[in-house]
């Protein structure tokens, strides 16, 4: 992550970095070991204080991957109940055997599915008791599909509540060319950008870009 901050002073954070107990440490670095994604230390740190601070009772998480920043949400908010959607039917299989192994099954429900189209059910059509507005969104899915995962996720958040999204710098190409030299990931920059501007010109939202992990934003909705 040097491109967005000085590797020495995330060395340094990560160093201070707990693990909520041993079988989540477990899950990280199983995770880690084999490169599969979740969120980085220092953007989990940030991320369960906010958690501590607000005790949100429903959090919607749109991009579970094995379940581990779900299960990271649930073991910090006891009293919460968890709803996380994954895209990937493996991950979606590995995220049922992570929550089953912690004993998380019963306040953690994961939907197979697009982001936008599962909110949009649960918009509408939800059988599940109370899920249907949320305190809490944690957006960490397709970079490219954030505007339409947060129009939907703005319909689905209390006055008041939290619409976190994560890696939002992409290791430094949001902010400047120069980091995508081969010109890879010109359609994703772009949309990321128009993200961020969007989001942070609508009156009604408050908006904090933070360059901790990979770029997070942290926005409050104040609903009319």
């Amino acid at each position: 992550m040097d491109n967005i901050t000085n590797p020495l002073v995330t060395e340094y954070i990560e160093s201070q970095y707990r693990s909520l107990n041993p079988m989540l440490e477990q899950i990280r670095n199983y995770a880690e070991a084999h490169h599969i994604p979740v969120i980085l230390k220092d953007t989990e740190m940030l991320l369960l204080q906010l958690l501590r601070w607000r005790s949100p009772k429903r959090i919607l998480e749109v991009g579970t991957s094995i379940g581990y920043s779900s299960a990271c949400f649930a073991t910090v908010c006891e009293s919460c109940r968890v709803l996380t959607i994954e895209n990937d039917p493996v991950m979606f299989e590995r995220a049922i055997e992570t929550l089953e192994d912690l004993g998380l099954t019963e306040r953690v429900h994961v939907f197979l599915g697009d982001g936008e189209e599962v909110m949009e059910r649960l918009l509408y059509k939800t059988n599940i008791e109370g899920l249907d507005h949320f305190d809490f969104i944690f957006i960490d899915a397709a970079k490219s599909h954030y505007r339409r995962f947060w129009d939907v996720a703005e319909k689905l958040v209390k006055k008041g509540g939290l619409i976190v999204c994560d890696n939002t710098l992409m290791n430094g190409r949001t902010v400047s060319d120069k980091y995508d030299r081969l010109r890879k990931h010109r359609t994703n920059i772009a949309q990321m950008r128009d993200f961020l501007a969007y989001i942070c010109s609508l009156p009604h939202v408050d908006t904090a870009l933070l360059p901790v992990g990979d770029g997070v934003s942290i926005s409050t909705i104040n609903k009319p």
